[in-house]
């Protein structure tokens, strides 16, 4: 497979990965995350392969976060089938049974934290900065970040990150404790679909990409 949106290369046991976006500060659209997958795929079954390392390219972002684009046209059937397919890939890569490091330079937002939070070890430069700044598109995270979140920091860390001012944010990560991941990873997705209805999230997305303040009317 050839790659369009990141770099991968294996060197002496080493599989490395780069997100190499770096005019959209190497955000996730669904291309990126499918070579992802493939990546991830192969490095799975790389007999040679013993550790990876994921990076970002450039010097501001590691991941930060989703293509908004793409997201402002996601409607409930479709947002939850995003929010899934986005879960199985981070999944892959938590569970591929070789330690993955994350190298953390500048933002990890979003789905960049969430993919930080799905890797083994986290390494951050002291420009790191991540987030879960979902709440402000009108919508909760939908790769895994409320339920990884709470279980690997807290309930309040995972409150504080997420900013708490979405209901469905809370719902998922107070409902999501208390079930086995995959459950809880399921109630996510269901949850972002959901998310995807409101007017909340179509004005969250609307004002980001005409880059104004958001009007939220909680509807």
């Amino acid at each position: 497979m050839g790659y369009e949106n990141i770099l991968y290369e294996k060197k002496e046991g080493i599989a490395r990965i780069t997100f190499n976006r770096p005019k959209v500060l190497n955000a996730l659209n669904r291309k990126t995350v499918e070579e992802l997958q493939h990546a991830l795929l192969d490095a799975r079954n790389d007999e040679t392969v013993r550790v990876l390392i994921l990076t970002g390219a450039g010097e501001k972002a590691f991941v930060a976060g989703a293509d908004i684009g793409e997201l402002a046209l996601q409607t409930p059937v479709n947002g939850k089938e995003f929010s899934l397919y986005g879960q199985g890939v981070f999944h892959l890569l938590e569970t591929m049974g070789k330690p993955s490091i994350c190298a953390i330079n500048g933002f990890a937002l979003g789905g960049g934290c969430e993919l930080a939070l799905s890797c083994s070890i986290r390494i951050a430069s002291k420009t790191a900065k991540l987030g879960q700044p979902e709440v402000k598109l009108g919508i909760l995270p939908g790769y895994g970040g409320s339920q990884r979140l709470a279980r690997l920091c807290g309930k309040g860390v995972a409150h504080e990150l997420c900013l708490i001012a979405v209901k469905f944010t809370m719902e998922a990560i107070e409902r999501g404790v208390e079930m086995a991941q995959e459950e809880g990873l399921f109630l996510e997705a269901t949850l972002f679909g959901v998310a995807c209805a409101t007017e909340d999230m179509r004005e969250g997305t609307k004002a980001f990409l005409e880059k104004r303040p958001a009007q939220f009317k909680g509807k």
